[in-house]
């Protein structure tokens, strides 16, 4: 089984996304919607975060886990890492590599939330990655929030991204990566608003990607994955709201079940 968590509900175009390219496979969701979001927390408290949502996912028996969350991707995998021997994805490095490659002239967007930004862990691959690169990183901390209250179409929601974005187009950066999960629910918006010259790097996209990958390479451990289509979605907080946007990215309704952590 596939363990995926986030903040909230996010990490759901994560899932949306391991669900196509690896249709039939078993997968469990967990999100911490009761003390979402990562993204305005400390190091210590995502880290501590991430290691009971991964603890949570393994007693749920899932046998790998996909961190779908970029504030606990740059600040909690090495801790991750080292207190589980399940293998584990972070949402990062897929992006970046994508990014690097599609970039035409290594001008490099990355919108995230201010842990992530913060972190500096988007600049410090990228260069790894392709040393010429210019990497320009927005801190956009609302765009969380107004997903999680489910206002996708509001007027001022495209307002308040036109405005993160703006210092980046300014930039005339020709590859933007979406630093966060949330943020390929705001991508019809995104997209209109730094132009359409501008490469789009789907974070979700490029992590199943590259599970899907490492199942391909490692046939004999992806033989051990259950494949009877079953899927379950945890939340640590019941909300209305969660299960009204999650159909929306799944494109079908779900069952919810409170997590007992």
């Amino acid at each position: 089984m596939i363990g995926i968590f986030d903040s909230g509900l996010g990490g759901l175009t994560v899932a949306r996304a391991i669900m196509d390219e690896l249709p039939g496979y078993n997968l469990t969701y967990f999100g911490d919607t009761a003390r979402t979001p990562y993204g305005a927390k400390s190091a210590a408290t995502v880290i501590k975060y991430a290691l009971e949502d991964t603890q949570f996912l393994i007693s749920r028996g899932a046998q790998m886990i996909v961190m779908a969350c970029n504030s606990a991707s740059s600040m909690a995998m090495e801790s991750v890492t080292r207190t589980f021997s399940v293998p584990v994805f972070e949402v990062i490095t897929p992006a970046v590599e994508l990014a690097a490659s599609l970039s035409p002239h290594g001008r490099i967007g990355v919108i995230g939330t201010r842990a992530t930004i913060n972190s500096g862990i988007y600049e410090k691959k990228i260069r790894e990655k392709r040393p010429d690169a210019r990497v320009y990183a927005v801190p956009c901390p609302l765009l969380v929030p107004l997903v999680e209250e489910g206002w996708i179409n509001k007027p001022e929601t495209t307002m308040i991204i036109k405005k993160y974005l703006h210092p980046l187009k300014m930039r005339k950066i020709d590859t933007l990566i979406l630093g966060c999960t949330h943020y390929p629910i705001l991508k019809p918006i995104i997209e209109k608003k730094i132009g359409k010259q501008t490469i789009i790097i789907d974070s979700s996209t490029a992590i199943a990607r590259a599970v899907k990958a490492r199942l391909v390479e490692h046939p004999d451990a992806g033989e051990k994955f259950s494949r009877n289509g079953e899927t379950y979605f945890y939340v640590s907080d019941m909300t209305k709201q969660f299960k009204k946007t999650a159909g929306m990215i799944l494109k079908k309704s779900i069952s919810l079940e409170l997590a007992d952590t």
